[in-house]
């Protein structure tokens, strides 16, 4: 998932700077990205026309994230990129009332993980400066300390 694609560079940069990612981009499936306490899925599993998913597809998909997530057992924090993955979580993990989807917002779910919100990395919010790299390393620096961990230094470029 976001192998070879600009939204993916901005990802595993961020990943990278924050000690998740071994590296800072991933060009193909054997290009020997590994990730460190960090798991990449999404709510729907195909491309939808436009790449806009809809409702209809995430509930299609949810089987599959359900099994996902359930194997993730030790999980304490999910970064929920864009409203579409926020709405995903929040309905995976039945909270009520809804919360309203931002930049930065932190949902605890009881006797689960937190859900952090964050702009999706695509193009048009990178693109407009609607998320900047130090928008995206201040999510990933907050969920590494919601989880426990320390912040890694950051890497050198």
């Amino acid at each position: 998932m976001f192998t070879g694609d600009r939204s993916g560079d901005w990802l595993f940069r961020a990943m990278h700077r924050a000690g998740l990612a071994n590296q800072r981009e991933s060009r193909s499936a054997d290009d020997g990205l590994a990730l460190t306490d960090a798991w990449v899925t999404s709510a729907v599993k195909c491309a939808p026309p436009g790449n806009k998913p809809l409702p209809a597809e995430r509930d299609m998909c949810s089987g599959f994230l359900r099994r996902e997530l359930a194997a993730l057992a030790s999980m304490r924090v999910i970064v929920c990129l864009g409203t579409f993955g926020f709405d995903a979580a929040l309905r995976h993990f039945e909270v009520r009332p809804k919360p309203r989807f931002g930049h930065g917002v932190e949902v605890a779910v009881e006797g689960g993980p937190t859900l952090l919100g964050c702009y999706h990395v695509s193009q048009q919010n990178t693109f407009t400066g609607r998320l900047t790299e130090p928008m995206l390393d201040a999510v990933f620096a907050r969920a590494r300390a919601l989880a426990g961990e320390a912040s890694a230094s950051p890497a050198t470029s």
